[in-house]
């Protein structure tokens, strides 16, 4: 897979698994064009990338103003991405009851509407230029796994996962790949960017504790993904429990059943 001077668009690439992705892509020779809402962790992203780095763009990917904006500026150097990575996303957690319909605009705005955008920005250049490409979007093990007590990030991320799956079949005509990426817990800073209901608020330090304890480190999803261009599988589980939760979504949909009613009661306990 030679990736020399190809064009890999990035969203969400300040940290975390999207700056480990940048990296991973820019290592193999490719151009990088990230956009993140934090212009530091970009500015600190582009200095890490080098020459690599093609462009960096402070964006609100839920903007479809701004997403409009940066795909224009990445178009005006390269006639279409050749991969597009939709990573950006946000967690809100917390009982459906006490979850706020602005965190559920704030959160759908950015992990589902931020896939969207980057889809619909990028995906008609790849078609019009007719060499095919690769299209990734980060869903999670809560794409495949309805833990309760996380009723948007669910939402969220089985949309994603449906979305993908669909676009898949759609373009393959045009040679253009599409992965669902599933993360299980992974070494990154969701668990402090979320927001959550002032109910569980006390355990976010624990468990934000416990992400970067037991969490695979970011490097891991951006291996993923870079195999995931080369193989093109439909879905792509990542880590231990990603891959578990999967396998016993197919295998075992009671087995699932029964855990998602063990950790409600869990909770319902404190």
């Amino acid at each position: 897979m030679n990736l020399t001077d190809k064009v890999v668009v990035i969203t969400g690439a300040g940290s975390g698994i999207g700056r480990a992705t940048a990296l991973r892509f820019s290592q193999a020779g490719a151009n990088i064009c990230a956009c993140d809402v934090s212009a530091e962790r970009l500015a600190t992203l582009g200095r890490e990338l080098g020459p690599r780095a093609l462009l960096t763009e402070t964006v609100d990917v839920s903007n479809r103003a701004q997403m409009a904006a940066f795909a224009d500026r990445v178009h005006a150097k390269t006639p279409a991405a050749d991969i597009v990575v939709n990573n950006a996303g946000v967690g809100v957690g917390g009982a459906f009851v006490d979850t706020k319909l602005d965190d559920w605009d704030w959160l759908l705005g950015i992990n589902l509407r931020g896939v969207v955008h980057g889809c619909h920005f990028f995906i008609p250049k790849m078609v019009e230029r007719g060499i095919g490409g690769q299209v990734i979007n980060v869903s999670s093990v809560l794409g495949v796994y309805p833990a309760p007590f996380n009723s948007a990030y669910v939402a969220s991320k089985f949309a994603v996962l449906g979305l993908s799956q669909s676009l898949r079949t759609e373009l393959a005509p045009h040679k253009i790949g599409v992965t669902a990426i599933c993360p299980g817990m992974i070494a990154t800073a969701i668990v402090e960017d979320s927001r959550v209901s002032s109910a569980i608020a006390a355990r976010r330090e624990q468990v934000a504790k416990v992400f970067k304890k037991r969490g695979a480190p970011p490097s891991v999803v951006a291996d993923a993904i870079f195999d995931a261009v080369r193989t093109n599988p439909a879905v792509r589980p990542v880590g231990r429990d990603g891959w578990v939760m999967w396998a016993l979504s197919k295998v075992s949909p009671q087995a699932v059943a029964r855990l998602t009613a063990g950790f409600s009661r869990r909770m319902a306990d404190g």
